[in-house]
């Protein structure tokens, strides 16, 4: 899949490497290796998953230093099974060693939220729906969590607050209700805007088809309820389920015929894909 421009990930990796290398550097391989000291090491996946972050590891080798070379890495999306190599890192030990830590926890988490999605989107395959992310993303690292959504086989919905309209409960309780929520956004964006409203009951709904809109959030609906709001929007609307969806809940979802399933924790609280990396010689 396509590569992050390097100038959206080069502030990240060099926040995160600032961060681990502190006011006085990595004080542990100084004192052990020589500057002239070089090694080849692998990234293994200990645990089968998708592959995301491979561009974040290899800029965090790059700029502890530039002499790293990395190479034969697996593109973003790639299936891995445990002992899976996805790519080597060649150069001066010193180097690879206090860019370790940085390179792994990019590469670990977005492959996290890339086999999280893909858990998902291989779970209701059989369906028209599609898996996609929210907003609820780590503070920073949004473009590259959505990155590795799409990895993953998901979809992305908005990156923030100006991509879109979406009328959530509580616009909607400070307007005083549907109708006058949407009438207003109509009249405040431009044309090119697209506007979805959350709903949480069949009657908001019907109050929605009449003043009308481009997507529609039905949220924590059972599979019961959702079906009978797919049949009522009847293709009208972009029709998405949210609340609480699990690997669990959401075939079962996605079968009412919704064409959106929307998870959060897969950007906030997914579980890291468990890579290591291993000497492979001098």
């Amino acid at each position: 899949m396509r590569s992050l421009p390097r100038i959206v990930i080069e502030p990240l990796v060099r926040a995160a490497l600032l961060e681990d290398l502190g006011r006085a550097g990595d004080l542990t391989t100084d004192a052990i290796l020589s500057p002239d000291a070089h090694a080849t090491v692998a990234l293994v996946s200990r645990e089968p998953g998708v592959i995301a972050g491979t561009d974040c590891a290899r800029l965090a080798w790059e700029l502890v230093d530039p002499r790293i070379v990395v190479s034969d890495l697996l593109p973003d999306g790639s299936r891995v099974q445990p002992g899976t190599v996805i790519g080597t890192a060649s150069g001066p030990a010193r180097g690879l060693l206090s860019g370790e830590r940085v390179a792994l926890n990019f590469l670990g988490h977005l492959s996290g939220v890339a086999t999280g999605t893909a858990t998902i989107a291989d779970a209701i395959a059989h369906t028209k729906a599609k898996v996609a992310d929210t907003r609820k993303t780590i503070p920073g690292l949004r473009a590259l969590q959505k990155h590795a959504v799409r990895a993953g086989g998901g979809s992305n919905h908005r990156f923030g607050l100006d991509d879109a309209v979406l009328i959530k409960d509580n616009h909607i309780a400070v307007a005083g209700g549907v109708t006058q929520a949407v009438t207003r956004a109509k009249a405040g964006v431009g044309h090119l805007v697209k506007i979805e409203v959350e709903v949480d009951s069949l009657a908001q709904l019907t109050e929605l088809l009449e003043v009308g809109a481009d997507a529609v959030l039905l949220d924590n609906m059972p599979p019961d309820l959702l079906r009978e709001a797919v049949a009522m929007v009847d293709g009208r609307l972009i029709t998405e389920a949210s609340g609480r969806i699990t690997p669990a809940t959401a075939v079962a979802i996605a079968e009412a015929g919704v064409d959106l399933i929307s998870v959060g924790w897969l950007t906030h609280s997914v579980r890291v894909l468990d890579i290591g990396l291993d000497y492979a010689g001098a």
